[in-house]
């Protein structure tokens, strides 16, 4: 489980670079009930989405020469200097190399083996977002990819990251969590790029999920907001109700209400 008791290698933050900073803090807002808070006149444009006052993610406008609108999911290193260099020996780059932020933390941006994007955060004053796991924050991640075995492997040598198969109706979902922290800790999964055939054509890319009351208001929420709807509402037995969407900028992401796990 997702949690903000953060150990090396799992999830620690997540933001958004978007094409428009303040129509995604108006979608986001009324999904998630989220408040934009600038970081500063020194931090570019940068800012935290905070629920009752706590941060849940952050965010920030970006250019088309940044990419595409996306939401970048960040991994809890003690060593950002030397994760990046293990992700270069496992056929990874660097396209962003560890630099300090203000003295809260160290951030870099890798890709994996399949190009995907993601985030390294060594913290400083920051340890990493305030809430998780509880609606309106993160709860899950999952990687599309083209190659499971490959993704867990480099993921693996990288971050330390171990993969346990789960049974899941149609067959097996491949688990992820923290090395030595055995399952009851796994916060996302790894899933052939096949098995999302809403985005057929696309790349890899790690997919966020966002706790939520109620995943069909939301989803009616998410499309009278002009977001796209990539998978309406669906029961998946023993996880919850799950949908995947869109924002209006193109940032994928997904919602769950999820069934509540016995103790």
């Amino acid at each position: 489980m997702l949690t903000t008791r953060f150990v090396n290698g799992a999830p620690n933050w997540i933001d958004v670079g978007t094409s428009d900073i303040d129509g995604a803090t108006s979608f986001y807002g009324a999904l998630f009930d989220w408040r934009f808070r600038s970081a500063g006149p020194d931090a570019g444009g940068y800012g935290f989405f905070q629920l009752d006052g706590k941060t849940a993610a952050g965010g920030m406008q970006t250019t088309s020469a940044q990419g595409p609108p996306s939401w970048t999911v960040y991994f809890r290193t003690s060593d950002a200097q030397a994760t990046a260099q293990a992700a270069e020996r496992k056929h990874g780059a660097v396209l962003l190399a560890p630099m300090d932020v203000m003295g809260q933390g160290t951030m870099a941006v890798l890709a994996d083996q399949a190009g995907v994007p993601f985030g390294l955060w060594q913290p400083g004053q920051t340890e990493g977002v305030d809430v998780a796991n509880e609606p309106g924050a993160l709860c899950w991640v999952e990687l599309y990819t083209p190659d499971v075995a490959a993704a867990a492997a480099f993921y693996n040598a990288t971050l330390g990251l171990e993969t346990s198969a789960a049974p899941f109706p149609g067959g097996t979902y491949t688990c992820v969590n923290p090395a030595g922290a055995g399952e009851e800790a796994m916060f996302g999964g790894i899933v052939p790029l096949a098995d999302d055939p809403t985005e057929a054509g696309s790349g890899a890319y790690w997919l966020p999920y966002f706790e939520v009351a109620d995943a069909d208001t939301v989803v009616a929420e998410a499309e009278k907001l002009g977001g796209r709807v990539r998978m309406p509402a669906t029961d998946v037995e023993g996880v919850g109700r799950v949908a995947k969407l869109a924002d209006p900028y193109g940032a994928r992401f997904a919602v769950i209400k999820s069934v509540p796990q016995e103790m």
